[in-house]
């Protein structure tokens, strides 16, 4: 399965210099929360509009393949939202992103 996070510019190239990637959501670490905040392709746009839209640093959409996690992640429904979200248990290997493309808000929509 594909899914996809919204990485800052910063955190993706950190993460690719230390090999794996733990930011959870803007502002909140896999530490703080305990699971990367993942979507399905049809809720990258909304997850944009409601916590990024405000950002002006550029942004990469990356595009993880699940089959190549090392850490466990699964599905889970949240409340209010007829999609449930995915999520990443552990921290993310980068090579299990496929893809990290500039990220334009227009494209998502």
């Amino acid at each position: 399965m594909r899914i996809f996070h919204l990485a800052t510019e910063e955190a993706w190239t950190a993460a690719v210099d230390a090999g794996t990637y733990t930011v959870s959501t803007l502002g909140l670490d896999l530490a703080d929360v305990g699971f990367i905040h993942c979507s399905q392709a049809s809720q990258v746009a909304g997850v944009h509009e409601r916590f990024y839209g405000h950002v002006i640093a550029p942004l990469r959409l990356l595009t993880i393949d699940t089959d190549l996690l090392t850490s466990p992640w699964q599905l889970d429904p949240v409340e209010g939202q007829p999609l449930p979200f995915p999520h990443i248990y552990g921290p993310l290997n980068v090579d299990a992103v496929v893809s990290a493309e500039p990220f334009r808000a227009s494209a998502a929509t």
